[in-house]
Order: structure tokens, then sequence, then C-alpha cells
């Protein structure tokens, strides 16, 4: 044994062993900690209630579908024709637009729909913020989105920026196909 320990070789590969060992050691125990934070957001998760994600469902669902209005109702005043309505019920909260044409070509008469739905889906027990958006124009859907996220990691911003960019590509569509 006396041999082996005085080898250079053989302490240097000992070296690179202690190296590999001690970063597989940092990266074990940052698993670890991962997975313990992780426990302890479930625990807080569960320990908030159903009445408090109930509360935080109103709060969102408020505050997105008075920006969702907001927003909707000002593509009427672009694209005249379009009817404006409120939406409250068992899909969710929110707003549409809709229109009917009436299109003449080669004799055939034809009825063409347009309409754009953005809401925020009713509190459910997967306990997320869900948002969706249904467009279609001259009777083609063109889009049907939804984006969701768990009650307890809602970032407002991103749904609001959300409701932004479903509704600017309502318009430019829109724009582009009548």
């Amino acid at each position: 044994m006396g041999v082996w320990a005085s080898h250079p070789r053989h302490l240097s590969t000992n070296r690179v062993h202690t190296m590999d060992f001690q970063q597989r050691l940092q990266k074990a125990i940052q698993r670890g900690q991962r997975s313990h934070d992780a426990a302890a957001q479930a625990r807080a998760e569960q320990a908030m209630g159903e009445e408090e994600l109930r509360r935080l469902h109103s709060q969102y669902r408020l505050e997105l579908s008075e920006h969702i209005e907001q927003c909707v109702k000002q593509l009427p005043q672009h694209f005249p024709g379009f009817r404006y309505e409120t939406l409250v019920g068992t899909g969710g909260w929110g707003a549409a637009i809709a229109r009917d044409d009436l299109s003449l070509s080669a004799g055939r008469r034809e009825n063409l729909f347009s309409r754009l739905e953005v809401v925020v889906r009713p509190f459910a027990s997967s306990h997320v913020l869900e948002l969706a958006a249904k467009g279609t124009i001259r009777n083609k859907e063109l889009y049907n989105r939804s984006q969701y996220q768990l009650l307890s990691h809602v970032d407002i911003a991103s749904f609001r920026d959300l409701v932004d960019r479903w509704i600017l590509e309502y318009a430019e569509l829109y724009a582009a196909k009548s």
C-alpha cells in the first residue's frame, strides 16, 4: 500500500475522483434542496385552502374581465357592424364581438359570421386561472386558444399581455380578410 500512495499517477487520479465526487455531491445536495422546496410549496398551496384560492380566482377574474372588456369594446370603433356583448355565465366572464354579413356572388347568397370571444374560465377544482379566446372570421374559426397558470403562481401581467396579443391578432386577421 505504501507503493501506491507514493505513486504520483495514483495521486492525480485520486484528486480527479475527489473533484468529480465533490461536484456530484453538490448536485445531489442541490437536487435534495429543490425537492424540499417543491414539497414546501405544495404544503403551502394545500394550506392556502379552497376559500383563499376562490378569493384569488375572483380577484384575478375581475381584473382580467375588466381589461378584456376595455380592449374588446374598442374593436367595433374600427370595424363598424360588430355588436359588443359582455359575457357572464357558465362559460366564463369576459367579452365578445360578433357580426353577420351577407355575401352575394354569382347569384349565390351566403351568410358570413365573424366573432371574437375572450373569457376567464370559472373557478375549477384544478385551482388554475384559465384564459380562453376563440376567433372566427367569415365562417372560419381561425384560432381557439387557452392559457392557464396555477392560482398560487399567477403572473397577472402576462395574462393582460396575452389578452392584448390575442385581440390585436384578431384585429389584424380581420383587417386582412375583409
